[in-house]
């Protein structure tokens, strides 16, 4: 009995912990979504172009680094032969490639649908919300 108890609960916080994870990652896409609108300044037909384009490119970077991660994960570096180890190197190669491919097809596509400084802006902005948001982490956690 005691022991159903126990398994129930540790489901019931677990799948609390990760609704309240997926929710907090809602709540940061949302903010990252608005400050990017607001500061590149997008008109109501660009952020309709816009948004699609970013999403999809946002994905395929997140699922080539989960398997890049994965990949290093998986590897016990001291017990490659030379021969794995040049093999792990092709496929960290070929990783970068694709993700070097994928944004070469964004700046692509975002070129056609915002102006080129808008396009350089983008990183910018990019990086001053990652700043943010590790400064709010950071200013919460203490």
């Amino acid at each position: 009995m005691k022991r159903r108890l126990l398994i129930t609960v540790l489901f019931v916080l677990s799948f609390s912990l990760i609704t309240i994870a997926q929710s907090n990652r809602d709540k940061i896409k949302t903010l990252k979504i608005a400050y990017i609108t607001e500061k590149l300044n997008l008109s109501e037909k660009e952020a309709q172009k816009f948004w699609p384009i970013y999403n999809d490119f946002e994905e395929e970077k997140s699922r080539l680094r989960e398997e890049a991660y994965n990949v290093r994960k998986k590897t016990n570096i001291e017990a490659l032969s030379e021969d794995e180890a040049k093999q792990l190197l092709k496929e960290i190669r070929a990783n970068e490639y694709k993700r070097q491919a994928i944004e070469n097809d964004f700046v692509d596509k975002l070129t056609n649908i915002i102006s080129a400084k808008k396009v350089i802006l983008l990183h910018k902005i990019e990086e001053e919300f990652k700043r943010k948001m590790f400064e709010e982490y950071k200013k919460r956690k203490n």
